[in-house]
């Protein structure tokens, strides 16, 4: 299916690894130009590089840390011309009120919550003059059904999922679009992290944590995610706005 999106220019962020690597490989293989943010130059460098190789484009990059609002200014100004933003830096640590203290907690939230509302500030208005745009906040599902050891990935994604319905819900006459996607479990990085986290917790042992698998409704694929984003940004998609879709595999309706 042709999207549409040839020529367009995106921006997503955390795009160095997983999620957001698929995401600006299946951009970029839709024929939009785009740009990486994540904090690490060198996995920037390895994720631009498997962009060029499975796409023929060469995406560009910038190594950024998303907590620091003056970086934000500094982003949006220098990319004041994107389409499509994807908001998808950020990773809040897993554990309960008691295990995850007031300094993680603080940093956590300043990159993906604040890192979120400070770049849909700074893009909206651009997009806003423009008066054409979408923006893409990739949350997660613990903010749909939220559980005490995830206590500030909980809190954290579901406000990020009411400023997306909020902003999505009287967007449209700037003629822009906010949407968001709440990924379930997916094969990355961080759902290693998350899962060992939840065994030490549990089971008195990290190395334990592919027990807490559900054997019966294994992790997803990042390319779910990634194949979400392209359509939600296309103009198919063009009467979809202040919603988050779940892709989960049916875990938040068990």
């Amino acid at each position: 299916m042709d999207l549409g999106l040839g020529g367009r220019r995106a921006l997503v962020t955390g795009a160095s690894k997983g999620i957001g690597l698929a995401t600006a490989r299946t951009l970029a293989a839709e024929g939009c130009a785009v740009h990486l943010v994540a904090r690490t130059a060198r996995d920037l460098e390895a994720a631009a590089a498997d962009i060029a190789a499975s796409t023929g484009t060469t995406p560009t990059w910038a190594a950024l840390d998303l907590a620091d609002s003056a970086k934000v200014d500094a982003l949006a100004a220098a990319q004041a011309d994107v389409d499509i933003l994807v908001n998808n830096a950020g990773a809040i640590p897993a554990g309960s009120l008691d295990t995850v203290d007031e300094a993680r907690w603080r940093a956590a939230w300043d990159l993906k919550v604040f890192g979120y509302i400070n770049m849909t500030r700074r893009f909206y208005a651009a997009m806003r003059e423009r008066r054409g745009g979408v923006i893409v906040n990739i949350i997660g599902a613990g903010g749909e059904k939220p559980t005490a050891a995830y206590a500030a990935g909980a809190g954290g994604n579901a406000a990020l999922m009411a400023l997306t319905r909020a902003l999505g819900a009287r967007s449209t006459p700037d003629g822009i679009r906010v949407v968001g996607i709440n990924p379930g479990f997916i094969e990355t990085e961080r759902m290693v992290t998350m899962q060992r986290a939840f065994a030490a917790e549990k089971l008195g042992d990290a190395e334990r944590w592919r027990e807490l698998l559900d054997r019966e409704f294994p992790p997803g694929k990042v390319e779910h995610i990634a194949d979400m984003v392209a359509f939600l940004a296309s103009d198919r998609s063009a009467f979809t706005t202040g919603t988050i879709v779940t892709i989960d595999g049916g875990l938040c309706a068990r």
